[in-house]
């Protein structure tokens, strides 16, 4: 009987393992074929002209370099804003807030916020950056908006990254006669700093690939900015993701919507890898001190 019963173990153990690679080739090949797709079609078209101009209809020249500035400033403006409240939230929620049916009602609304699609972020951000405020259709006002759309799951992935450091880590820091904020900034940030990449990254990927709620609050315009104009009120931009927008379903011109989209590709892969960079130089300072 323990000898059918251990067969029959093995061959269902054996069906779910080729399952699971099963899914997993499945889903790789699907998103590098994904991938090879928008880099066969979009690369041949992207040239130093395309990178380094902005569109002109009297010169007859496509170029998408105030949409990559724009990106990076949205980028820039957002993390500035959403990573010290995010991080600075999760701290309070896991190390200092003692009140826990509270704490659950937030953590339950933070859950509850990043599911809300983004149009109606879009909406909210228009009436009141926008409109309420008078900040006008502007990078900044898209910033703000983007702040909190990303804000929850900064939170969140902190605060499970917070949950996962061993408490005997804070009792030993505590032993040796630390100071709670001193244990938290040398000890326990430190531990959780994955969680804090992590959170970074997936924000960075959701501010990249958002469109709904920047048409509402960045607008469309194609202008070279400066860093500092960035932050100025009333000055409108075009993000990457709502060129190829424009480009795909306004002028169907669809090889320079690929090629947005590669150029869309390429850059949240080095700003990935550098956050990821950035990660392991902090670690390996942790270690250190």
């Amino acid at each position: 009987m323990q000898e059918k019963i251990s067969n029959e173990r093995k061959i269902k153990c054996a069906v779910l393992n080729i399952l699971m690679y099963l899914s997993s080739g499945i889903i790789c090949l699907t998103l590098l074929g994904i991938i090879g797709y928008i880099l066969y079609r979009g690369l041949p078209h992207v040239t130093p002209e395309f990178l380094t101009s902005k569109p002109s209809l009297i010169r007859e020249t496509i170029g998408i370099l105030p949409n990559i500035l724009n990106t990076l400033y949205i980028i820039l403006i957002t993390l500035l804003i959403v990573l010290p409240l995010g991080v600075g939230a999760a701290i309070y929620l896991n190390e200092y807030a003692q009140n826990k049916k509270i704490v659950g009602i937030i953590e339950f609304a933070t859950e509850t916020l990043s599911g809300i699609p983004s149009i109606i972020y879009g909406l909210v951000g228009m009436l009141i950056f926008v409109q309420f405020f008078s900040l006008g259709t502007s990078l900044l006002a898209g910033s703000l908006t983007l702040v909190i759309m990303t804000l929850p799951t900064v939170i969140r992935t902190t605060q499970e990254s917070l949950k996962t450091v061993p408490m005997g880590y804070r009792e030993g820091s505590f032993a040796l006669g630390a100071g709670k904020w001193y244990m938290i900034r040398t000890v326990v940030l430190p531990a959780a700093i994955d969680g804090i990449v992590t959170g970074c990254i997936l924000s960075v990927g959701r501010i990249v690939g958002e469109s709904a709620a920047l048409l509402f609050t960045a607008g469309m315009a194609n202008e070279i900015l400066g860093i500092a104009d960035a932050f100025r009120i009333g000055n409108a931009g075009s993000s990457l993701t709502v060129a190829l927008y424009m480009y795909a379903k306004e002028r169907g011109e669809f090889e320079i919507a690929f090629a947005i989209a590669a150029i869309l590709l390429i850059l949240t892969f080095i700003i990935n890898m550098s956050a990821k960079f950035a990660a392991k130089r902090l670690n390996k300072k942790g270690v250190k001190q």
